[in-house]
């Protein structure tokens, strides 16, 4: 990070012979590594954000804490590469169509909520008493939120699909972009000349960025990076082209800090540029663990040099600071989403998911300390305030949740009355499974009665001229009005298990006549449902991927017959396979004795089959 601390004086060794300078870097290491797995393991544990992890485990083994590590300018150093390579990756996944397709939530809502919230909080700055320029960093840098700690709270609460998490994720795509001219801007605005490393005033500097983007999008990118990758590509080593994404990170990295711009900039130029091109996935899963490693130590960076004497010499700023910003970016997130037409239960959780702070307003605030655009101490106030809303920000989502759940939730709609009729077969569950069942049964002018205990899912099909009812087929009332009683199939194509077996548990104490039809999610979901006596059991990807499988046979050469039978055979022996495995699913070594048994059968069978002389 870079930052002076007056308060701070960590313990220094002197000037140590080679070899040992060797071993403290090895101590290090494993001091940051270890710190870095106990507690991103503990905090995972308790279902927190691993970004806190991070954090937390530098605040245990910086100066501040345990002072393992001192030297924290030197490891920071190395740390920043990470960012680069986030940005890299950032960019490789802002394709053009996504970006079209999202594009009114990403370039409406997104641009609104940076927009607003970064002039809300810089006059609230300015008000308090920083010159004009470093009121309008700080307002910037406090809007962000953290993309990888929001979207991990959504996705744990499974709330990524919901209104509120689309949008979520459009505003947050914004923030991302909105960063990168940020950071290009930033040198050109500081008050000192020192931080401008190729001089010149503030126009040269914007005129570098226009012949960067050119450079690397037109010249290096079109006539020269996809040529040389392509070329690395036919080595197929892997080793080899690992080298030469690393090595387009870095050269463009180059090119950016030598025309005097951020380094970051470089490579999401690059990234963007290869974001449509064969080479996008290998290149992510690639500089994937060089990404997660050296950002994580980013984040070990941060805590360790967050100057927690701010707890004990300014505990009152430090909390009006935090709790302000997050104040003020809940109501006006909030506010934003009523306009945007959210509904209100939806508009509330979208504040409440974006209020904390994120990983690039600590390096934004650590760059405008480097520019002296912000002084020392109030980047050390301003990095604090951002890592304990990143602390909050997941407690108030929740703590929201409990209390719209428990006093704010409107009234659930009552479940459909059915007009009590006699149909054969009973639908319970009408997702994507459910309804292709129903079209087929249709076609043959076979009634049926659907359930589904989602109303937005009931609401949506219906606009298709479905006839299905909402409700929870849980419930004994419910089934004996759908026709329980005299329907002679039960199809359950319920997508919760614990939903199915609770339901295949009533309907055979109530219905026994009813004859159960039932989808499976895996294979232990199958095991479950023979437990209950379940006969007809359907694993939901089964069919379609032994279809996959037949035309992929056909396209190597096969004849169709000759794909049909394959198939067939292999589905006999693998439904006789998890008869078997049902029989000793509670014994773990027989279970897996029976996959290797199994698969060992299999394989002899087919050599049996090539071995037979062929007529003619």
């Amino acid at each position: 990070m870079g930052l002076a601390r007056a308060k701070l004086k960590p313990r220094r060794g002197g000037n140590p012979a080679r070899i040992a300078a060797r071993m403290i870097s090895l101590t290090q290491t494993a001091t940051l590594l270890a710190a870095a797995v106990v507690a991103v393991a503990l905090f995972r544990f308790l279902r927190l954000s691993s970004i806190l992890g991070y954090v937390a485990a530098g605040l245990a083994i910086g100066p501040w804490g345990l002072n393992l590590i001192g030297d924290v300018a030197r490891i920071t150093q190395v740390s920043e590469f990470g960012v680069v390579l986030l940005l890299f990756i950032i960019g490789l996944e802002l394709q053009p169509t996504r970006l079209w397709v999202m594009r009114r939530i990403v370039f409406g809502l997104g641009a609104a909520q940076v927009l607003s919230c970064s002039v809300l909080l810089a006059l609230a700055a300015w008000w308090l008493g920083l010159p004009p320029i470093a009121a309008g960093v700080v307002g910037f840098g406090l809007s962000l939120s953290s993309t990888p700690l929001v979207l991990q709270v959504l996705a744990e609460r499974n709330q990524l699909k919901t209104q509120h998490g689309r949008a979520a994720f459009g505003i947050l795509l914004f923030q991302d972009l909105a960063v990168l001219p940020v950071l290009a801007i930033l040198p050109l605005v500081s008050p000192h000349e020192t931080a401008h490393p190729a001089g010149g005033p503030w126009w040269a500097g914007l005129l570098k960025l226009l012949v960067l983007v050119a450079l690397v999008i037109v010249g290096g990118g079109r006539l020269l990076l996809r040529p040389a990758l392509r070329i690395v590509a036919r080595v197929r080593v892997a080793e080899v082209f690992t080298a030469a994404a690393l090595l387009t990170v870095i050269v463009t990295a180059l090119l950016a800090s030598q025309a005097g711009l951020s380094a970051s900039l470089g490579a999401f130029l690059a990234g963007v540029l290869l974001a449509d091109s064969e080479f996008r996935h290998e290149l992510e899963a690639d500089l994937e663990p060089f990404k997660g490693l050296l950002l994580g130590l980013f984040f070990v960076c941060v805590g360790m040099s967050a100057n927690l004497g701010l707890f004990r010499s300014e505990p009152l700023t430090l909390i009006a600071v935090t709790l302000g910003f997050l104040a003020v970016k809940i109501l006006t997130v909030t506010a934003l989403a009523r306009l945007a037409r959210c509904r209100g239960a939806s508009a509330w959780r979208l504040g409440f998911a974006l209020p904390e702070g994120g990983e690039f307003a600590f390096v934004l605030f650590t760059l405008a300390a480097r520019q002296r655009i912000l002084s020392a101490p109030m980047a050390d106030l301003l990095v604090l305030a951002v890592t304990l809303s990143m602390m909050l920000g997941p407690l108030l989502l929740i703590a929201q949740e409990k209390l719209t759940d428990r006093w704010l939730r409107e009234p659930a709609a009552p479940y459909d009355a059915i007009e009590e009729r006699d149909t054969p077969v009973i639908i319970a569950g009408f997702g994507r499974f459910g309804q292709i069942v129903a079209r087929v049964l249709r076609t043959r002018r076979l009634a049926f009665t659907a359930l589904d205990s989602s109303q937005t899912s009931v609401d949506f099909v219906r606009r298709f001229g479905n006839e299905v009812y909402y409700g929870d087929v849980a419930r004994l009332d419910l089934l004996r009005a759908a026709g329980a009683a005299t329907a002679r199939v039960l199809v359950l194509a319920i997508d919760d298990v614990d939903a199915s077996l609770r339901t295949v548990a009533l309907v055979r104490e109530q219905f026994p006549q009813l004859r159960i039809f039932a989808r499976a999610r895996n294979r232990q979901h199958a095991f479950s449902l023979m437990d209950l006596g379940v006969e007809v059991i359907v694993r939901e990807t089964y069919g379609s991927s032994l279809e996959m499988a037949g035309r992929v046979l056909e396209a190597l050469g096969e004849t169709p017959a000759a794909a049909r039978e394959t198939v067939r055979r292999f589905r006999e022996h693998d439904e006789a396979t998890l008869a078997a495995q049902y029989a000793v699913k509670e014994d773990e070594l027989k279970f897996r004795a029976t996959t290797v048994e199994a698969a060992q059968q299999l394989e002899k069978l087919f050599e049996a089959d090539q071995a037979k002389p062929t007529d003619g």
